[in-house]
């Protein structure tokens, strides 16, 4: 497979270098809002609007930057266009959805702090991809943070039902199901060739 196709890129973000599970970013949202499915999909599509949308603003800001040979602005530009992003999904979740704005609580405006975003709006700098190769690789790792969250979730939601010893507080046995989900795609390293 080409590395340069859409289709790789893809793929190398969503199951290959997923930012969760295999780059070990954004572990606080991941462990934080995967307790129950209701509010796992919808943090997982919040967290895919503001990557889509900090995806395209990094690579307009990185053009000027370079044209102005002032690179070293990339990472408090960078955040700031990922927390306006956060802003622009938080107001309109409250707007249209009140009762999950409620649900998510403190971890919607905490995707501003989430270095997932960050680094995909850096690892996409650095490789230097075009506008549509950004897009696919904001897509995968947007589309593998909500695959993460929703399996956790799904194992979670799962565990409740288990008889799981005392030892085993919720806490203790999240981290385990994390380490083994990590371990499950590492699996998913060989699919790069």
């Amino acid at each position: 497979m080409d590395p340069d196709s859409m289709a790789f890129i893809f793929l190398q973000a969503f199951l290959i270098n997923n930012l969760v599970l295999a780059l070990f970013l954004g572990l606080c949202p991941f462990v934080g809002v995967s307790a129950k499915l209701e509010t796992a999909f919808p943090m997982g599509l919040a967290v895919v609007c503001v990557m889509l949308v900090a995806s395209l603003c990094a690579f307009g800001i990185n053009i000027l930057l370079v044209y102005f040979n002032i690179e070293y602005l990339r990472l408090i530009c960078y955040i700031a266009v990922i927390a306006s992003a956060v802003q622009l999904v938080e107001m309109t979740i409250k707007k249209f959805s009140p009762k999950l704005f409620r649900m998510l609580g403190i971890y919607l405006p905490l995707i501003t702090t989430n270095c997932a975003i960050l680094g995909m709006a850096l690892f996409q700098t650095f490789d230097e991809y075009s506008i549509t190769q950004s897009l696919a690789y904001s897509l995968g790792a947007g589309a593998g943070f909500m695959l993460a969250l929703v399996l956790m979730a799904g194992l979670r939601e799962r565990l409740e039902l288990a008889n799981v010893p005392d030892a085993c507080t919720s806490a203790a046995i999240a981290m385990m199901l994390a380490g083994m989900l990590s371990m499950a795609f590492m699996g998913f390293a060989g699919l790069g060739g």
